[in-house]
């Protein structure tokens, strides 16, 4: 059996330049992959590691049981600013961890029956079983189209709702039956698995994890130190998009070019871009890891402030 190597890990440890008295957040540790590379490299230093899955907490604390200088955080890593005053690097892996696709019963998998669950906090009350049965016809639309990118976000809406009238949608591979029976042929014959789109924006409305990485985009200044780096690790567009964005916003500085100004005068950024184009896994990942082909990573540093 293959041990399992995080994505982009060595990558993203080398942007996040970890230093041995540092400060550092792992926000999604998963089963601490990257965390125990961030671990190995601090002496006096200190990580907070987030996770709304206890599962996966309870598992990295046994693996991670020789390092002392770990605090472990069963919470949402949008909250960090609550728990920490000061940091010296952030690390986000925002795809769902692999223990959470191959457990059936977490229904987050389109190839294993399930229960049409997706929570990666057992707390959370809502389910994708509840979205799938209780959900507007045109809600459905909107997250499968907005948070899937599914070109056919109407007619698998549609047929999810004549079905559940019949009876209702309680397993991961009755929903994939329904998103079939929705699709026409052209599509079925096309590469890739039909759902995949559509069980991608359940697992986000479920979590809701573009809020959660949108309200970390807008806060994490607040508590990330001069010479700090933060590292985002994300698996689809959307998220791309929002990390993109916001890091482009951080490091540059409109200035009004008809204004002539001295060298002193002209202001920079308060961050430096570390990634002009986003991080892909190289060719050898990918073989060993089909997983990560649609990883990218972008990382940023502060160069002003306090």
């Amino acid at each position: 059996m293959i041990k399992h190597k995080s994505v982009l890990l060595d990558e993203a440890i080398e942007l996040l330049d970890v230093k041995e008295d540092g400060i550092y957040i792992d926000g999604t540790l998963g089963r601490g992959g990257h965390t125990k590379e961030i671990l190995k490299r601090l002496k006096n230093g200190k990580l907070y590691c987030f996770d709304l899955d206890e599962q996966a907490i309870n598992e990295s604390k046994e693996n991670l049981k020789d390092y002392t200088n770990v605090i472990y955080i069963h919470d949402n890593y949008m909250n960090m600013n609550k728990y920490v005053d000061k940091v010296d690097g952030i690390l986000l892996d925002l795809g769902v961890s692999s223990p959470q696709f191959d457990e059936a019963e977490r229904g987050f998998s389109y190839r294993n029956d399930g229960p049409l669950d997706m929570r990666m906090d057992k707390e959370n009350p809502l389910t994708a079983e509840y979205i799938v049965n209780n959900y507007s016809e045109e809600d459905l639309i909107r997250i499968f189209r907005d948070y899937g990118e599914e070109q056919n976000a109407k007619k698998i809406a549609n047929a999810i709702v004549h079905r559940r009238v019949q009876s209702p949608i309680r397993t991961t591979l009755e929903l994939v039956e329904v998103i079939k029976e929705g699709l026409p042929h052209k599509v079925l014959s096309k590469k890739g698995h039909p759902a995949k789109q559509v069980f991608q924006s359940l697992r986000i409305e479920v979590n809701h994890e573009l809020d959660s990485l949108s309200n970390f985009l807008n806060n994490f200044n607040q508590i990330l130190n001069r010479d700090g780096r933060v590292c985002v690790i994300s698996f689809h567009s959307l998220e791309d998009r929002l990390v993109k964005k916001c890091f482009k916003k951080l490091s540059t500085v409109e200035d009004d070019l008809r204004i002539a100004k001295l060298p002193s005068e002209i202001e920079t950024p308060d961050y430096e871009l570390l990634t002009r184009h986003a991080v892909t896994p190289n060719e050898e990942e990918l073989e060993y890891n089909p997983r990560s082909k649609s990883a990218k990573l972008r990382a940023i540093k502060k160069v002003k402030g306090i």
